[in-house]
């Protein structure tokens, strides 16, 4: 430290302080501004990719409260499609077993009617075969009864007895 003290010079020294307020001067004047214009530049391209950041973020928030709202909406129209569909199912069974019910009435009916009617000609029929045979018997009977004269007036008299005057 002595050496320093010995090998100092008051002029050196003032022509490097001189020198070092110039260079100051000179730093300040024309590299200080673009430094700091870059330092200002910068941190507002970081502020900006931040605050952009934030939007995207903000925005992809909104996007996927979107898409969650979307995909509810279309399990909800899912699901009235599916209850629709359901309705209209049980609706179309309903109305085929409505009318299945209503041709099989129709055909039992038909049916009835087929069955009285084919009946009624059995019936028919068969009164017209037993007054057939009824003629048939009554006729040997009566000739059986009216081939012998006392038979006939036998069958004269009681016919008589059982006729009653009015």
């Amino acid at each position: 430290m002595d050496k320093l003290l010995n090998d100092f010079s008051p002029g050196l020294f003032v022509v490097q302080t001189i020198l070092l307020l110039l260079l100051i001067f000179l730093m300040v004047k024309f590299a200080w501004k673009p430094i700091l214009n870059s330092l200002n530049e910068r941190e507002e391209g970081i502020q900006g990719a931040l605050d952009a950041a934030e939007n995207a973020k903000k925005e992809m928030e909104n996007l996927q409260a979107d898409n969650q709202k979307l995909l509810q909406e279309a399990r909800l129209e899912r699901e009235t499609m599916l209850k629709e569909a359901r309705e209209l199912k049980t609706k179309m069974i309903a109305d085929a077993e409505e009318e299945a019910q209503a041709q099989a009435g129709k055909i039992i009916a038909q049916a009835q009617e087929a069955i009285e009617s084919e009946k009624k000609a059995a019936m028919a029929e068969l009164k017209s075969h037993v007054a057939g045979l009824s003629l048939d018997i009554a006729e040997k009977v009566v000739r059986g009864e009216l081939s012998n004269k006392d038979k006939q007036i036998q069958l004269v008299e009681s016919m008589l007895g059982e006729a009653t005057l009015n």
